[in-house]
């Protein structure tokens, strides 16, 4: 049993507009990866886990935050342009 539903594979290539919100939206998605890699080595660390792995924790949450900021910032922008 999956508890995750996929659509059928149609073999079509992602159009260039997918490409461009993706690209648009990349600065976002890479640091929401750079702070699930710092959750993972902080949970590995377990019992002997640093101060020093709270805080590369911490430092991506706020380049997360800081990313979704500029995301919005931008969006916004192209919305009142266009």
């Amino acid at each position: 049993m999956t508890i995750i539903h996929l659509s059928a594979v149609t073999g079509e290539e992602p159009t260039s507009a997918e490409l461009a919100a993706i690209e648009h939206e990349w600065p976002l998605i890479e640091a929401e990866l750079d702070l699930l890699n710092a959750q993972i080595a902080l949970i590995n660390a377990g019992p002997s886990a640093s101060v020093l792995d709270g805080r590369r924790v911490r430092r991506a949450a706020h380049r997360v935050i800081e990313a979704a900021r500029v995301l919005a910032d931008r969006t916004q922008e192209t919305e009142v342009v266009a």
